[in-house]
């Protein structure tokens, strides 16, 4: 087990997508001047911890491993699944909640057939997803070159 603990990739992932997931808590409170501790657990938002973890782990396997390495090329298409994932598919599911719940709220206005509504925030804008790659890419180097 302090094996596993002891591995600096997985350290550097662990802490990149912590400081993102913290970071949307702040960024949150700024925006919306009010305390919100679910964008502390909550998918969406700036920036995206996926993101932030796949790149520091693609990252931190590239300084060790090198980008020869095939466990390098893993990670890399890992990283980019995921990436794509956030921006694109979850993204779109995303969009389709917010007009299926404004369907349902324009169709049933006072007359409501659940009160249950689809979770809207799921996906990343691209500028999200590259402020997380670029924060897993920093996470990595910073704790795999000190």
């Amino acid at each position: 087990m302090s094996e596993l603990f002891g591995n600096r990739v997985l350290q550097a992932s662990v802490m990149a997508w912590a400081i993102a997931q913290i970071s949307k808590f702040f960024i949150d409170l700024l925006w919306r001047r009010k305390i919100n501790f679910r964008a502390l657990t909550t998918m969406g938002g700036m920036p995206s911890s996926h993101s932030a973890a796949v790149s520091s782990l693609a990252t931190g396997i590239a300084i060790i491993d090198g980008m020869g390495s095939t466990l390098f090329a893993l990670a890399l298409w890992f990283a980019a699944v995921t990436m794509y994932d956030a921006a694109g598919i979850r993204r779109s599911a995303m969009i389709q909640a917010k007009i299926l719940n404004q369907m349902i709220d324009e169709l049933f206005q006072g007359h409501p057939i659940s009160e249950v509504k689809l979770r809207e925030l799921l996906g990343h804008t691209p500028i999200e997803v590259f402020v997380g790659m670029l924060l897993g890419i920093g996470v990595a180097y910073w704790w795999m070159t000190r």
